[in-house]
């Protein structure tokens, strides 16, 4: 389970999360709200890219203050940009990259790298030049680098945010699919519709939190 205990967060004098409380404990959870809000905040404390300033997050009860490799083997983050998460000039080295950090075997190492480009119908691109795959192919990838560390969580910040509609379709499907429990931050509305959870931001708190019919309706009225 994720927890968040009080937490507080700050830029300098800009305040951006106040006293969320929460237990994440549901497979697919949504979180929307305006720009600004404080959801990419809030997402990056999950798995420890922050600590808040006040208060604890906590996951499966490992203290992201005390804690914070641990739980981001436990979390993986998919960045709204996966240019900001590619590391490598080769997709097969890019996988192999967080792999070899863990000092996993070389032929574990394979068979993952298998396995997730198999999945994603990627494996003609194992020596492919990471900087010439298309916007979609790149999150794949980035998605892809999550899920061979085997996160039981992972927490997607806006990840259909810079694609075409096919695209958008294709991620949110991969995303749709996954056995780990995601937390996604996003503005498509409509691919939250399926979700089992939507959390609504403003203002640097959680103003609404319920099903999607409930909560995404809610929101739209919000923004009106």
């Amino acid at each position: 389970m994720l927890e968040l205990k009080q937490v507080s967060h700050a830029f300098g004098e800009r305040r951006v999360l106040e006293n969320i409380t929460l237990q994440l404990d549901e497979k697919r959870i949504g979180v929307v709200g305006s720009n600004g809000c404080g959801k990419s905040t809030f997402a990056r404390l999950l798995n420890g890219l922050l600590i808040p300033q006040h208060g604890d997050v906590i996951v499966d009860g490992l203290n992201t203050r005390d804690n914070g490799k641990a739980v981001r083997r436990k979390v993986g983050f998919v960045f709204q940009n996966p240019d900001n998460q590619i590391v490598f000039p080769i997709v097969e080295e890019d996988l192999a990259f967080g792999m070899k950090n863990l000092g996993l075997p070389k032929d574990v190492i394979r068979e993952r790298i298998d396995a997730t480009l198999a999945r994603y119908d990627m494996e003609s691109f194992r020596q492919h030049p990471s900087h010439l795959l298309s916007g979609g192919q790149k999150q794949l990838m980035a998605i892809s680098g999550v899920l061979v560390m085997q996160p039981d969580y992972i927490v997607f910040d806006e990840p259909t945010t810079l694609l075409d509609l096919r695209n958008k379709k294709r991620i949110a499907q991969a995303i749709n699919e996954m056995d780990q429990k995601t937390v996604v931050v996003s503005h498509d509305l409509e691919f939250l519709q399926d979700f089992d959870r939507v959390l609504v931001f403003e203002g640097g708190q959680v103003v609404i939190d319920d099903i999607p019919s409930v909560a995404l309706p809610a929101y739209v009225r919000m923004m009106s």
